[in-house]
């Protein structure tokens, strides 16, 4: 490698400074190979049907996450390259220190992109983390290699391609060498600093609140265009944080019969482990108990932010925080013995939709690529249009990902589709989320399925200035506040703002079509951790169960005979219970069950509600009249009377304290085997079959 050869130009004003003529010449060659084998990818996987705007957004979705590669890449080296001693043309020894790191660098996003290709083939996946476990048998993976793939051939394309892309850049940085510097200083910082400022700008990849993520590839609604849109660099960087993620076969194995006799699956088979049930609810009313009148035409679904119950009116609240919701709740179908599988909103949309407890030990299950393809019940539904609201944006927790790639049809409204105006961090007002969402279900000439995500009754806690009148601010004390479980006024206001909103739909949907034949559905994401009092037992303060316990309302009048039901129930239950009292046929390869059904068989005795509290690092179940927890780490179980229906504590027998150990286990390992193996079926096995 040489230096740049002796200048031959002079500068003109508009001249950029050596540093970023190289800088750019590199970034053009590193886009070139990314580009090059993204066009590759797509004459291999592209389909007849597939249209010239589906591959357009592909190639510009691609371009986009490119350019944040080559940026991640130049900003370091545009800082570092500033310093006078480090300047890439400011001797030979550097400048050839430049040129090995750079030929380093495009050489190695060509070897990943090679071995990307193969992946990409193999598995219709991009590039991840999950690759390095072969190193765990690196001479059988090998020599699997060896037997598979035309090695040789490869590695000598990759190696002549290696040599074009080094005699490109040593040319390069021979032709930005030619010309001088501009010799004003203020140039060169102007240069310099607008430089960053793209780099920065294609970095975060958009103009939004949030930054450009690997789930937005999967707006395209179509898995493999998602990942032929996918930088296999980033894809790999973005799964290293999950490597550590899976499930022991064995353990699962150890406690499927247990599990296969809860779920009515078969279990353990011939060929592996199956636990795909496919329902029909019965005709005519789904539980004796509950009679269903008759199935609605539509479902709402409210995912209810921090909807705590013991904050709520309905546990005896000394300040009546949610008059509403306690008259609807008089009215529906309520169970107040109902749990999040863990605290975190993120988290809770995963399991009411997946169905699946989210046990990802380092970071959420919505931001490993690995688990983006999951079957949701929801897709059952074949005759609804499928709608979703919030008043902010999905970018959040990678959601998008969750949404976009595994319900089919989607229309996903957030906070750029409404025209009511943003109030904070979070969108749009609950208020004014829930009345354009009215408006626009009001118009819905076909059946449909809507979820509707709320988000102010968090912090920072805004109330509207347009809603001051009709809402009014209460003040309480310091006492009074500690009694209700709030830490704050504006806590408390914004949990009776949520109260407040619930009536300003309920009152505009009844004047509309749909509300008879619509089927209400209100759950909270997660509850709030504080002191329950003597309203429940002390496990819901002293054991946290206050983070998970909530409100679940279903309510249809004239469909649903209301009732007030203690039994215990999971958030994962929602979504086969909806099913059950619409009528739909449907797959559940998930831990829910119909809990409607189960009040028929056994009056819900059986029912298990799995807990992982991922800040204290336990998990446990709620479970008859115990929580049950142990530490992550291992150890023996710990018992806690949490059965809100008895008021005298007890001691849990030897039996029933081996029985909930059995539950823990057996929940959490298989909550784990299936976050990976509840993937979307064929459409032609979509729908459940009689």
């Amino acid at each position: 490698m040489t230096p740049a050869a002796p200048l031959q130009s002079p500068p003109s004003r508009f001249t950029p400074p050596r540093l970023l003529r190289w800088l750019a010449a590199v970034a053009l060659v590193i886009l070139a190979v990314t580009t090059a084998f993204r066009i590759l990818a797509l004459g291999t996987f592209v389909r007849p049907d597939d249209s010239a705007e589906a591959i357009a957004r592909i190639l510009v979705l691609g371009l986009r996450y490119d350019l944040r590669l080559v940026a991640l890449l130049l900003l370091p080296a545009l800082v570092i390259g500033s310093i006078r001693a480090l300047h890439p043309f400011s001797s030979r020894a550097v400048a050839r220190g430049w040129l090995g790191v750079a030929a380093v660098v495009v050489t190695g996003i060509a070897l990943v992109q090679i071995i990307d290709a193969f992946h990409l083939r193999y598995l219709q996946q991009r590039l991840n983390a999950s690759v390095l476990g072969f190193l765990t048998d690196a001479g059988i993976s090998v020599e699997m290699a060896w037997q598979s793939y035309p090695i040789v051939r490869v590695s000598l394309g990759w190696l002549l391609g290696s040599a074009g892309l080094v005699w490109v850049l040593v040319w390069q940085h021979r032709a930005a060498g030619r010309v001088a510097d501009p010799t004003s200083r203020r140039s060169r910082w102007a240069w310099g600093l607008g430089a960053g400022v793209c780099c920065v700008v294609a970095i975060y990849g958009r103009v939004s609140q949030y930054p450009l993520r690997w789930s937005d590839a999967f707006d395209l609604r179509d898995h493999l265009h998602a990942h032929l849109a996918l930088s296999p660099v980033e894809s790999f960087v973005s799964s290293l944080d999950f490597r550590g993620s899976g499930y022991d076969e064995m353990r699962v194995r150890a406690h499927a019969p247990r599990m296969a006799a809860y779920l009515g699956a078969a279990g353990i088979t011939e060929t592996g482990m199956d636990w795909v049930r496919r329902v029909t609810p019965p005709a005519g009313s789904a539980s004796t108990s509950v009679p269903v009148q008759r199935a609605p035409r539509n479902v709402v679904l409210v995912i209810c932010e921090s909807f705590s119950a013991y904050k709520s009116s309905l546990w005896g609240n000394p300040i009546d925080t949610t008059p509403f919701f306690a008259q609807l709740s008089r009215e529906g179908v309520l169970f107040d013995n109902c749990y999040t599988p863990h605290f975190g909103t993120a988290r809770g949309v995963w399991a009411l939709l997946t169905g699946i407890p989210d046990v990802e030990a380092t970071k959420t299950a919505t931001r490993n690529p690995a688990l983006v393809d999951q079957h949701v019940i929801l897709n059952d539904f074949v005759a609804a249009e499928k709608l979703y609201f919030l008043g902010g944006s999905t970018s959040w927790a990678n959601v998008r990902g969750l949404l976009a790639n595994n319900i089919r049809g989607l229309r996903l409204f957030e906070e750029d589709a409404f025209r009511s105006p943003r109030v904070d961090v979070w969108g749009i007002s609950d208020k004014s989320l829930f009345l354009e969402a009215n408006a626009f279900l009001a118009r819905e000439e076909k059946p449909f399925f809507a979820v509707i995500q709320t988000a102010g009754n968090h912090r920072p806690y805004t109330i509207p200035k347009e809603d001051l009148g009709a809402f009014t601010l209460v003040q309480a004390s310091a006492a009074e506040l500690a009694a209700a479980g709030f830490e704050s006024n504006d806590e408390l206001n914004a949990f009776r703002y949520t109260d407040f909103a619930f009536r300003a739909f309920i009152e505009a949907a009844r004047r509309e079509r749909y509300f008879a034949d619509t089927l209400f559905v209100f759950i909270g994401d997660h509850g709030i951790g504080g002191n329950a009092g003597t309203r429940l037992p002390r496990a819901w303060t002293e054991q946290g169960l206050t983070a998970f316990h909530t409100p679940l309302l279903f309510y249809a009048p004239g469909m649903l005979e209301p009732r007030r039901i203690s039994s215990v129930a999971s958030m994962v239950d929602v979504l086969p219970t909806i099913a059950g009292i619409a009528g739909i046929p449907y797959r559940n390869g998930s831990l829910g069950r119909d809990l409607l059904r189960q009040e028929t068989i056994d009056g819900g005795r059986s029912n298990v509600a799995f807990i992982i509290d991922h800040h204290n690092q336990t998990v446990g179940v709620r479970r008859g009249a115990w929580y049950a927890t142990r530490r992550l780490s291992g150890g023996n179980a710990r018992h806690d009377w949490a059965d809100p229906q008895l008021p005298l504590a007890g001691a849990a027998d030897p039996a029933a304290a081996e029985e909930n150990a059995q539950w823990i286990e057996a929940m959490y390992e298989t909550s784990r085997y299936l976050l990976f193996n509840n993937r979307k079926p064929a459409s032609s096995d979509a729908a459940a079959k009689p």
